[in-house]
């Protein structure tokens, strides 16, 4: 069965809702926002369910980097797939950008995503007419609120968006031998902080209704 998780209850509550006459078609889990009690409520279900899960749909809200003239630009409430997740501001963070430390003290930083769930993912989208966007995702443990340090982390891995939970699911995952996928939904851009710009509520009913739809199209 596949294992639906999301961090936060308002990014659960339309999935539920979604699946609400279906709703043994996969199991939930809320890890809580970040990657610590994320790495910990996940390892703690899996634990006990490990048996029990096929894979891992990690679904919720992200901030798309701005990118460059020409590249494939994500804008409000699109859908994003993971085809790698980073660690980006695990390590030493100077005036000029990050450095990072060595893989012997930290383990890795990056970690690529299951390529057939995927594939089949992008199948299920690409039938209902649905578009995506897939690239590196960066998972922070403190939210980008400058465009300087947006582009920064865009530029060291090539960015498309910005979470903060996703790199510890792709890490747990790995640990357990499970595959993972991750969609979000665009819900603002990361640059100068300006909450008026976005579209969070709408970003989570898009998100929700999308995993449903990526659950409902992979269970038949």
């Amino acid at each position: 069965m596949i294992l639906a998780l999301a961090a936060t209850q308002i990014e659960m509550q339309p999935f539920l809702a979604e699946l609400a006459d279906d709703t043994g078609c996969c199991m939930t889990l809320i890890t809580g926002v970040g990657p610590v009690e994320t790495a910990v409520r996940l390892t703690r279900f899996l634990s006990v369910n490990e048996k029990s899960v096929q894979a891992v749909l990690n679904f919720g809200i992200g901030g798309a980097y701005r990118l460059p003239v020409g590249m494939d630009q994500p804008v409000l409430l699109d859908i994003c797939l993971a085809e790698k997740e980073v660690f980006g501001d695990f390590g030493i963070c100077l005036p000029e950008g990050m450095a990072y430390l060595d893989r012997s003290l930290t383990g890795d930083l990056d970690f690529p995503l299951d390529g057939e769930l995927r594939r089949r993912c992008r199948q299920i989208l690409d039938n209902l007419g649905m578009t995506c966007h897939t690239g590196v995702f960066i998972t922070v443990t403190s939210i980008t609120a400058t465009l300087r340090r947006a582009e920064m982390l865009r530029e060291r891995w090539q960015g498309l968006c910005e979470n903060m939970e996703g790199a510890a699911v792709a890490r747990v995952c790995r640990e357990f031998s499970i595959p993972c996928l991750e969609m979000r939904a665009v819900s603002n851009y990361v640059e100068d902080r300006n909450p008026a710009n976005w579209r969070l509520q709408e970003a989570c009913r898009k998100a929700a209704r999308t995993a449903a739809l990526i659950i409902k199209g992979m269970s038949v």
